[in-house]
């Protein structure tokens, strides 16, 4: 097995009174996508800064690309690239110039960094603005300098704090593209969000609250652990909802049934495997009488229903 591109062992920091991060453990591969979610001050920078070596934990092992990270371990640091939150290049520095300090930073040679700009800017899709100083640039194309910037020593690992806040809609799809992207290439992505829609995006998920890492599983994992398994929605007529609501929950394949909260004749059905209970609970349906099924389909609920779910289990499980 490859050595893990992060690994965290038992970590705990706490900032006088505040918790930072509280026993976190975890693991991720090389080539992948991980996506850290929770609400502000859950720990979320918090953990991007023992990972890049800004903090040093009180208790615990951080392991990044097989070494200890810290401010002086300059091998570790070249393969690092790191997207803070807040804009931190030069407003008085054209997007040119802010690439040219930060590619200094790493001693890449004058000319042979120009190849590599010239891919970066098409890359984010600043070519047109590199003339533009850094004060000049909406919030967004700071965002995509600092990304680029991020990456100019074509680091193996790359870490983003939160990168798509504040953007629009459109914007955060393109910088999703680029991810996958950089993953296709082989790297390995941190990526810190508080937008609950980009965990489809990412191969793993962590969700952390009050400095703890509750759980940490693919998106589709995720989506099971807080709904008990599959979701098949099922509209009848009004009158009849209560027939096929005891029908349906009588049958062994059914493990629960549930009102929909948005539609009064939509019956939400919890099975183990979606794709093959709906052809027995149509036939099923078909067979009693004066019911007639108006729509059936695998129903996939939004991450942001996934996510409360979640956290309220993690309430009731600490709470017991």
């Amino acid at each position: 097995m490859s050595t893990p591109a992060i690994e965290l062992t038992n970590v705990s920091l706490a900032f006088g009174d505040q918790v930072g991060v509280v026993d976190m453990d975890l693991t991720i591969a090389p080539g992948t996508i991980f996506g850290l979610i929770g609400p502000s001050g859950s720990g979320k920078t918090t953990a991007v800064r023992l990972l890049t070596g800004m903090y040093q934990p009180d208790q615990g092992s951080v392991c990044v690309l097989g070494e200890t990270p810290h401010r002086n371990n300059y091998r570790l640091r070249e393969q690092i690239g790191y997207v803070p939150q807040l804009f931190t290049l030069y407003p008085n520095l054209t997007v040119t110039e802010n690439m040219h300090f930060v590619a200094s930073l790493y001693g890449l040679s004058y000319f042979g960094r120009q190849k590599r700009m010239n891919e970066l800017l098409n890359f984010v899709e600043l070519t047109d603005a590199r003339r533009r100083l850094g004060s000049k640039l909406s919030g967004g194309m700071q965002r995509r300098l600092s990304l680029a910037s991020a990456l100019i020593h074509n680091p193996t690992l790359v870490f983003a704090d939160e990168p798509t806040a504040g953007i629009d809609p459109l914007l955060r799809n393109k910088f999703w593209e680029h991810f996958r992207q950089l993953r296709d290439e082989g790297r390995t992505l941190f990526i810190t969000t508080q937008y609950v829609g980009e965990v489809a995006y990412c191969d793993a998920v962590g969700v952390m609250r009050d400095g703890r890492l509750l759980l940490v599983d693919s998106p589709e994992g995720l989506r099971r652990r807080a709904l008990g398994g599959e979701i098949i929605r099922i509209v009848v007529a009004p009158q009849q909802v209560n027939v096929a609501f005891s029908v349906l929950l009588r049958h062994p394949i059914t493990q629960d049934v549930r009102r929909a909260p948005d539609q009064p004749d939509a019956l939400l059905v919890v099975v183990e495997d979606a794709g093959a209970a709906l052809p027995t609970l149509l036939a099923l349906l078909s067979e009693t009488p004066d019911l007639t099924v108006q729509t059936a389909e695998e129903y996939q609920p939004p991450f942001d229903d996934i996510m409360i779910a979640l956290l309220d289990q993690s309430e009731v499980q600490h709470a017991g």
